[in-house]
């Protein structure tokens, strides 16, 4: 039972006193009420939402990226290097698109709409394409329309050649709060062995742009405030390091913070938030193992390491992320939405502060989820592999 200690003031008569006293239950009975009360009204919590699935368009190739124009035109790409604009119910191709390198995990990546189209007109692209030696790079270029035709082309980063086995090229596009844009870009190199005899070390040299977040001006430039990494003189348009094929960025609404996920080896995909000149790990750290079950290391606990918020283990192959913003999604709003290619899934992730608390799959999605993304109308547009289509989820 919990004591109540009362003290009167010392002018207080005798009288006052016992009239204090006499009233102190009532007081403490009205106090009880107040916190108790029945009939207060009691806010329930956020439904689920009603979900309506359809699918937009179906039949085409790999739709790795895809993005709107503030009109509601939905611009979207084949990995084969085919670009094209979805409008009023009926599909049309922008030419003049550069060759891309569609070559294993190569080809037309992923796109991006300038936040301020309105009145830039510009939209970026990254692909891969055929850099020195025959080898391949990733690019990360900037175009505007005219009609239905790609002109102003602009190349504003290149990784340079290297890429001899033509897997692991990432990659995302994203732009920030203040405008600032970020690409993730893959390893690269000559395979994907990780542990301490790696051959392929992209990720962690700070000299190498494979296998790094970076972040740019829209015009491509380096920002005042980017970090100097490890060893190297001066400041570049990287931004972390240590990222094996990042292949998900998104924005949180909240926080401003660019979350990106990633294919782990075999066991490991990873969710990770990203921090100004921070090292995740790859190839010396992961949770996975290589191909051939031979142990990377024991976890991601190393001095100079930022372990992830979140990992799957066996891998769900993760590609594309999104918040869900929109209130129509009503208690879904706030999660973390993750394509799977391996899983064939898509996954929700219910977020308390940075952690994922739990996850579930979005029923009605089945296929290899390439990409996700929020449209301007609220709804959630999924592209799926094959063939190529894009769904909408459309929430009430």
């Amino acid at each position: 039972m919990r004591r109540i200690r009362i003290l009167f003031p010392a002018t207080l008569s005798c009288l006052g006193r016992a009239l204090w006293i006499g009233l102190l239950p009532l007081l403490l009975l009205s106090d009880c009420r107040k916190k108790s009360d029945p009939q207060a009204p009691v806010t329930p919590p956020p439904a689920p939402p009603t979900l309506e699935t359809t699918t937009l368009l179906t039949g085409y190739e790999v739709i790795w990226g895809m993005d709107f124009l503030p009109n509601g035109d939905l611009v979207f790409g084949e990995k084969r290097g085919r670009l094209y604009r979805f409008s009023n119910g009926s599909v049309t191709e922008i030419t003049g698109f550069p060759t891309v390198r569609s070559t294993g995990q190569g080809g037309l990546l992923d796109i991006r709409v300038h936040p301020g189209y309105a009145s830039n007109g510009w939209i970026y692209a990254c692909y891969a394409a055929t850099g020195t030696s025959n080898n391949g790079e990733l690019r990360l270029v900037r175009f505007k329309l005219a009609g239905n035709a790609v002109q102003g082309l602009e190349t504003l980063f290149s990784t340079g050649g290297g890429n001899t086995w033509n897997g692991h090229y990432g990659s995302r596009i994203l732009f920030d709060k203040s405008g600032l844009l970020w690409l993730s870009v893959g390893e690269g190199g000559t395979g994907s062995y990780g542990g301490p005899t790696a051959s392929n070390r992209n990720a962690s040299d700070a000299a190498s742009r494979w296998g790094k977040i970076h972040r740019m001006t829209d015009a491509g430039g380096i920002p005042a405030d980017n970090p100097v990494l490890p060893g190297q003189p001066a400041s570049t348009t990287a931004f972390a390091y240590g990222v094996r094929n990042p292949q998900g960025l998104a924005l949180h609404p909240v926080t401003g913070e660019v979350w990106e996920n990633e294919h782990g080896p075999k066991g490991g995909d990873e969710v990770n938030i990203i921090a100004k000149g921070a090292h995740y790990g790859w190839p010396q750290y992961s949770i996975g193992v290589n191909y051939d079950n031979t142990q990377i290391s024991q976890g991601h606990a190393a001095s100079g390491i930022t372990p992830p918020i979140h990992t799957w283990t066996p891998s769900i192959g993760a590609c594309g992320a999104a918040f869900i913003t929109s209130d129509a999604f009503k208690s879904w709003k706030g999660s973390l939405l993750v394509g799977g290619l391996a899983a064939q899934k898509l996954y929700r992730c219910v977020l308390e502060g940075t952690r994922v608390v739990s996850e579930e799959a979005v029923p009605g999605v089945s296929g290899r989820v390439r990409h996700v993304v929020q449209g301007p109308d609220g709804a959630v547009y999924v592209s799926i592999e094959g063939p190529g289509r894009i769904l909408r989820i459309k929430a009430s």
